[in-house]
């Protein structure tokens, strides 16, 4: 059998380092699984503080359409003006149809992928001064930056400060990739699916409430005459600094000194790979490991890339698309993304958290068949009834995937190799969410929403012919 391999201790005895993985991480022994109180602690604390960061996360995302139109009224001469001007300028170039109200489209795309792209470049530089400075200092840097990004939104009166506080948002939010990295640490191969569960369920919470919340805030600061954005940045802020005094009490270091790295600068320049798109699909940085484990891990790196790609633009435009197309306000689009939370929740606490270890390339590849037409569905969606029926497909698609695929990865690689094999996996995603919302923006704008959903839809067919490629690693 071919490996790729470098002289470790244990590449040549295997049953060492499994036995050296159920001594550190309480792992089964004689066949039985040893469940540390400790595990379980931190599990839950980060649990709860991803509910704080996603609550505060998302209480702008029914908001983003009025808040790109109310830039538009009142940033006549800053850079929402400056980025018009170039748009209508290249819209006349290519022959795009003139529809000003997808002007906003475009420009939300633009800055979704920005955020993504700054989460990409930063996450592997968060994540080697973790390696060698430990967890939890560096979460609550990333959360400082975080709260420092709510008070740039709260004070943006014109559009450049709110690109601005974008920035510091997106350079900050590698938290997200550290409390993955945390759950890892602390879970043996057995538990590592239901912590990954539990993030999951942590999103649903916060993609349920948060926008709900966002929409109440703002029609309650519409009725006392101020700015519609301020309370919900103010409340974005004052969870994020609960969040930071949570963590700094209660989060226990999950990489004692003695794991850390030794060099910062040899973290640097394997993080360096993790930006590296060529690398990342080939799994470089990944060695001591057979061909045949190998070409897997790149099938399904890639089929995480793809469906992150098309998905992850869609899902960005549907606000837009529901604001153009069905005039939803605030209110109205936190009632349809609290809709869809309450699905993800559902099937992510009672489903996802009870799949048979093995079967999560076949929950994956149904969930992606439901995705296709629910979103060819609410591409010619004209009533709520059609909408709502594709959007509960596109919920238990949503719930399941992600969290189906990152357990099916993280049976890759031996001890030492899983924080590598994590990473990637990681930047692969931060790398598609970086492309994928400016690549469907674009569409939609030149194309309309119907051909930028069906056109995404049809192309998950490329994901969903590779998964069956994959040959699953045993649990």
């Amino acid at each position: 059998m071919q490996t790729r391999s470098r002289d470790t201790p244990y590449a040549k005895n295997p049953d060492a380092s499994r036995n050296k993985n159920a001594a550190e991480y309480g792992e089964e022994r004689d066949g039985k699984h040893d469940s540390k109180e400790p595990t379980s602690k931190t599990v839950y604390v980060i649990f709860a503080s991803l509910i704080f960061d996603l609550l505060g996360f998302t209480v702008i995302l029914p908001l983003l359409p009025s808040l790109l139109d109310y830039y538009g009224q009142k940033d006549q001469d800053g850079l929402y003006h400056v980025l018009k001007q170039s748009v209508t300028g290249f819209r006349e170039l290519v022959g795009a149809p003139d529809t000003p109200r997808w002007n906003s489209v475009l420009f939300g795309g633009l800055l979704g992928s920005v955020f993504s792209l700054l989460q990409f470049l930063t996450a592997p530089v968060v994540g080697a001064l973790s390696d060698v400075y430990g967890r939890k200092p560096i979460m609550l840097l990333t959360l400082v930056g975080i709260s420092s990004s709510y008070v740039l939104w709260a004070l943006s009166r014109n559009f450049t400060v709110f690109v601005l506080a974008r920035i510091v948002g997106g350079l900050s939010k590698a938290n997200i990739n550290l409390s993955t990295a945390i759950v890892t640490d602390v879970s043996s191969s057995r538990t590592r699916g239901k912590g990954m569960a539990f993030i999951g369920i942590a999103f649903s919470l916060g993609f349920t409430l948060g926008p709900m919340i966002g929409a109440l805030f703002a029609g309650w600061a519409r009725s006392h005459a101020q700015e519609f954005y301020t309370t919900p940045a103010l409340f974005a802020l004052v969870l994020s600094v609960i969040d930071i005094i949570y963590v700094y009490l209660y989060l226990q270091e999950s990489l004692p000194p003695k794991k850390r790295a030794k060099s910062l600068t040899s973290e640097f320049k394997n993080a360096s790979t993790l930006v590296n798109p060529v690398a990342l699909f080939r799994f470089s940085a990944v060695d001591n490991i057979s061909m045949k484990d190998l070409k897997s891990m790149q099938k399904v790196g890639m089929v995480y890339f793809l469906y992150l790609f098309f998905y992850s633009g869609l899902e960005f435009t549907l606000t837009f698309m529901v604001h153009n197309r069905f005039q939803y306000d605030h209110m109205q689009q936190g009632k349809m993304f609290f809709f869809i939370g309450i699905i993800m929740m559902l099937v992510q606490g009672g489903y996802v958290r009870r799949l048979r270890p093995g079967s999560e390339k076949t929950v994956t590849t149904r969930s992606m068949v439901i995705l296709i037409p629910a979103f060819v569905l609410m591409a010619f969606a004209n009533s709520a009834v059609v909408l709502y029926a594709g959007l509960t497909m596109f919920a238990f698609a949503s719930a399941t995937i992600v969290p189906c695929l990152t357990t099916v990865i993280s049976r890759f690689g031996g001890v030492d190799q899983k924080g590598a094999v994590m990473g990637i996996f990681r930047s692969l995603g931060a790398l598609s969410r970086a492309l994928g919302p400016a690549v469907a923006s674009t569409v939609y704008w030149s194309c309309g929403p119907q051909i930028c959903y069906c056109v995404g839809g049809l192309c998950l067919l490329l994901p969903l012919f590779l998964i069956r490629g994959i040959q699953v690693v045993d649990a």
